[in-house]
């Protein structure tokens, strides 16, 4: 073997055998393909490892990540976007120098075109390459904001107007000719991705026009750019969502399905005319992710078992409760992912449908034709089902036919909105249903909130005032011995968190509260009887979170309260 072999120090490191390098480099040979390929193909070798034998190799550092602080997008900026993909490169800032890492490190031609590009003292370092497609699709810099919105103005100045083309189906960031305005739309849209915000708000007033990202259920200010480009804005984004671009007097709401980054993003629009212009949201669903599985939810041992006792059901009504953005429709799609077989018939009807899932029917509510929630269940039942899934319970008559079907032998999911899982069931009385058809149908209620996730790398641990604690529902000596944690930014996060995750309230419908059904009973004293059959409140289920060091005390209490 030659000394500078990858087989050898894959060998050597105890990588790999001698047989599987030998019969590896026999396939390669006739494949006309490297070692590595062969390698990666029978997985017999991780990309990681594959980098670490390399880094060996040629004595060079090894990362298995790269971080916002060492990413430097004036070096990126400089090398085309295709350069990056196609040879799996990026320049980075490592130690304080400049770096190219790569998941090549024999390839000496691409290297030094980079080092001669950026000039200077330049570094070599090795990586995976998944990390550095990552990177790439993540650091890379569109034109900056305040560029193209100099463009902007300069080309409202020269022409007067705009031409706006159709969207291209390729991804985004390669889009490096495209007219301003279209630039201007598209960084937008990669910044939300890259940050990872599920809306983003484009909001007019009387001197100018504001944008801002919900990111972790919070608001963001990202920029504002100049009222002069308003009915341009609005009118691209329009044209992307197949909407009228000259109605302004009415609400329209539309669709784009686009790629930033490799993912493919699916945006809801929806425009709504203000004071000022046209009030613009879109919400981000990233197509890629795979559905959660129920188990991984964060929800208690016994909220897991009761819920999954109520699934493997063949009939009954399972309901989901919280407010908008509450994470009602992740559970939903997660327990239609553990039902989902072939011996079931699962129809589902939503407003919109935010997630495809194979082998299951979705029907989508169009009110303007006549399909509502009410004329859809009808027809769907006349479908066969064994499953049913309702976007949303919002009236007496989708809240009839949800019942009939429960009495009929199908089992139906739904979603509700609802302060808490009690309440749930004084709101569909209040809704026009009768109490003993709720006692007989319901077989389990879940309440849910979003809460924030401390970042693990810099949360801090710190001592809670008396209020908190008191706030809370909890005695000092309780607080006691539980370790508090506070929210600190670093490098990972900008906020000190990162990432969100439910808090639960998971009633089911026991005689108990069945016979308190009937009669029409307060919400505490459902509450009080749901507890005594073992229901955790949500702000129980909060300081469980709290005493993990998962998240925060102002984060439980701004979604959950103890009682007084």
């Amino acid at each position: 073997m030659a000394k500078n072999d990858i087989g050898q120090v894959l060998v050597e490191t105890g990588i790999l055998t001698h047989e599987q390098v030998a019969n590896a480099r026999i396939k390669a040979e006739q494949g006309g393909v490297r070692l590595e390929v062969i390698l990666i193909e029978s997985a017999a070798l991780t990309q990681e490892q594959l980098a670490q034998g390399y880094a060996t190799l040629f004595s060079l550092p090894f990362l298995d990540s790269i971080s916002d602080i060492q990413a430097d997008p004036a070096q990126l900026a400089k090398i085309p976007l295709a350069f990056l993909r196609s040879n799996s490169v990026i320049p980075i800032i490592y130690n304080t120098v400049p770096t190219v890492i790569t998941a090549k490190p024999y390839d000496f031609a691409v290297l030094d075109d980079i080092k001669l590009v950026l000039g200077g003292r330049v570094n070599v370092a090795v990586a995976p390459e998944p990390v550095i497609m990552d990177s790439v699709n993540r650091y890379y810099p569109l034109e900056g904001a305040q560029a193209v919105m100099d463009d902007l103005e300069q080309e409202v100045d020269d022409q007067g107007s705009i031409d706006f083309n159709q969207i291209d189906e390729g991804d985004i960031l390669a889009m490096e000719t495209d007219a301003p305005i279209i630039k201007f739309v598209n960084h937008v849209l990669f910044q939300a991705v890259k940050r990872e915000a599920s809306d983003i708000h484009i909001e007019p007033f009387e001197k100018e026009v504001r944008v801002r990202f919900r990111i972790d259920g919070v608001m963001h200010e990202i920029l504002r750019p100049p009222k002069r480009i308003q009915a341009a804005l609005s009118s691209r984004i329009k044209i992307m969502a197949n909407l009228n671009i000259a109605e302004k007097r009415i609400p329209q709401d539309g669709r784009i399905q686009i790629k930033v980054a490799d993912k493919a993003i699916d945006i809801r629009v929806s425009i709504l005319p203000v004071n000022f212009g046209e009030r613009i949201v879109m919400r981000l669903l990233d197509k890629s992710k795979s559905f959660v599985p129920l188990g991984d939810l964060g929800m208690s041992e016994r909220d897991y078992k009761v819920l999954s006792r109520s699934i493997s059901r063949p009939n009954g009504i399972i309901l989901v409760s919280g407010p908008t953005g509450s994470g009602k429709t992740t559970t939903l799609y997660s327990i239609l992912n553990q039902l989902n077989s072939p011996k079931d018939n699962i129809i589902t009807v939503e407003n919109p449908v935010e997630y495809q899932m194979g082998g299951i029917a979705q029907v989508q509510v169009k009110e303007k034709v006549g399909l509502t929630f009410a004329a859809a269940l009808r027809s769907i039942l006349r479908q066969d089902p064994d499953i049913i899934m309702i976007g949303e319970t919002r009236d007496l008559e989708t809240a009839q036919i949800a019942i009939q079907a429960a009495l009929t032998g199908h089992l139906v999911l739904s979603t509700i909105h609802t302060n808490g899982a009690p309440a749930t069931i004084t709101r569909l009385i209040d809704m026009g249903i009768e109490p003993f058809l709720i006692a007989s149908t319901i077989d389990s209620v879940t309440a849910q909130r979003l809460v924030r996730k401390l970042c693990d790398k810099s949360k801090k641990v710190y001592k809670p005032t008396p209020e908190q604690i008191d706030r809370l529902g909890i005695t000092q000596q309780e607080a006691d011995g539980i370790t508090f944690y506070k929210p600190v930014a670093c490098d990972e996060c900008s906020s000190g968190y990162k990432g969100r995750i439910a808090i639960f309230e998971v009633m089911t419908m026991t005689p108990e509260l069945a016979k308190l059904t009937n009669e029409r009973s307060s919400d505490n004293q459902l509450e009080d009887q749901a507890i005594k059959d073992g229901m955790r409140r949500l702000i129980d289920d909060g300081i469980e979170k709290i005493k993990a060091g998962i998240t925060t005390i102002e984060e439980v209490l701004s979604v959950a309260y103890a009682n007084d």
